[in-house]
């Protein structure tokens, strides 16, 4: 694995809410976490709010709340996808508070069954803690209906509270006048935001690759300035992001320290996600009498690739990261159910003008290859041999990693599984092709 390059325990820049992976030097979230927690504990608060803008941390400051409570003292329920009827946010609720599958679907019965574990829960000594998650996906009715759920309380104190942590669309709601009402039963109300400076991000950083198991400096002193700009001045969602790829690269390439040119590289390529994947082709006239059975000669003509206008750095080419001059048009998927990230290297092609005759197909080369039990045919183009064979070894690397880009394109089950490494998938193809361009 690629954290076991850098002598780590584990990987330290998942973005999965992870407690034991808590950097505190994010002041905000330790405000928010800080006054969630005196709400439920010691305010006999009804009602806490938790407002964030996406990946600032709101997920994770309420898995540390809960972690930080005395568990014996509460009966814990938390919705992460509140997007649904109020019907089935209370049967999810009950469900979890009684540790079985609510059955009942009626809405008086429900709330009688919940009113019913209050008052039991009390008895116990302990009290019911409902935290929701994305509360921005509430409907404003569903809303209302929460608001009349508190009135559900005893004389001297409340017997439930509520934590609502969601982005800013949640505080517009919840601000709304006609909300008044809810916005009142609201006892704290906090606030997560950026981290706040350049050297806050630093010690985020270090934090957490100490916390990995990290006992040396990875990141170099400019590195932390890229990653200050590049995760938009304090991310942490970014950050992560940002780290991990710079981990994989240095693995990748054999680097000693992650440098400032590493991290500027390795974000640059998340500008270009909505770029196009290959240069647009004007249209062309077609004379009305052809069909489809008599294509253009044009058309029978194979798209070659020129190395003298690739310019690709998927992770870079295996040198030191001062003397990578090229900006990298790579691009990658980031898909939630994935934690690795599906690489796409976006290739300049260039379509030469039709010749007098088309090039004979049967010049390329064909060669087939096996990776993890796929079988895939690499096509390389007759003139791309011919103009890499007299090209620089370093010419020639880009090429191949050109080629094996477009292989990794055409055959996505290379990729698909979630123990495919999508790095090192491409970077055997390109080992491959390379020795055919010698």
């Amino acid at each position: 694995m690629y954290y076991d390059y850098w002598g780590l325990k584990k990987p330290p820049f998942d973005n999965v809410p992870d407690p034991t992976m808590y950097a505190e030097c994010h002041a905000s979230m330790e405000n928010a976490i800080a006054e969630t927690l005196f709400a439920i504990e010691e305010g006999n608060e009804c009602i806490a709010v938790i407002i964030g803008d996406v990946g600032l941390g709101k997920t994770l400051s309420l898995r540390i709340i809960i972690d930080s409570l005395e568990q014996g003292k509460y009966k814990i329920a938390l919705v992460t996808n509140p997007d649904m009827s109020f019907i089935e946010l209370i049967r999810e609720i009950i469900g979890q508070l009684t540790g079985k599958q609510c059955e009942d679907r009626r809405k008086i019965n429900l709330l009688e069954i919940f009113n019913k574990i209050l008052f039991e829960t009390m008895d116990e000594g302990k009290k019911v803690l409902i935290f929701v998650d994305e509360a921005n996906a509430i409907s404003p009715a569903n809303l209302e209906s929460l608001r009349l759920l508190t009135n559900m309380q005893d004389d001297q104190r409340n017997l439930f509270t509520i934590v609502l942590a969601g982005q800013l669309e949640l505080a517009r709601r919840l601000e709304h006048p006609k909300r008044a009402n809810l916005l009142q039963r609201v006892g704290t109300f906090s606030r997560v935001d950026k981290i706040e400076s350049q050297d806050l991000v630093r010690a985020y950083v270090e934090t957490r690759l100490k916390l990995a198991g990290g006992l040396t400096p990875i990141f170099t002193d400019e590195a932390y300035g890229f990653l200050w700009e590049y995760s938009e001045h304090g991310v942490p969602r970014l950050i992560n992001k940002i780290c991990k790829l710079s981990l994989k690269a240095g693995e990748t390439n054999q680097f000693h320290q992650i440098s400032g040119e590493v991290v500027r590289q390795i974000s640059e390529r998340f500008r270009h996600l909505a770029g196009p994947a290959l240069p647009k082709r004007k249209p062309r006239k077609r004379p009305e009498s052809k069909t489809l059975a008599e294509p253009d000669e044009e058309e029978k003509i194979q798209i070659s690739v020129d190395p003298e206008i690739l310019s690709i750095e998927p992770f870079m080419d295996r040198r030191h990261p001062t003397e990578a001059h090229e900006t990298t048009k790579m691009g990658s998927e980031m898909k939630m159910e994935r934690p690795e990230p599906v690489v796409e290297a976006v290739v300049a092609v260039q379509v030469p003008e039709a010749p007098t005759e088309a090039p004979a197909i049967k010049k390329d080369i064909l060669e087939e290859m096996e990776i993890g039990g796929v079988k895939v045919t690499v096509n390389i183009p007759y003139q791309t041999v011919e103009q890499s064979r007299s090209s620089t070894p370093e010419h020639r690397i880009k090429v191949a990693g050109a080629l094996a880009a477009q292989v990794l394109k055409k055959y996505p089950e290379l990729t698909s599984s979630p123990l495919g490494d999508p790095i090192s998938i491409w970077s055997n193809i390109r080992e491959f092709v390379a020795s055919k361009l010698k």
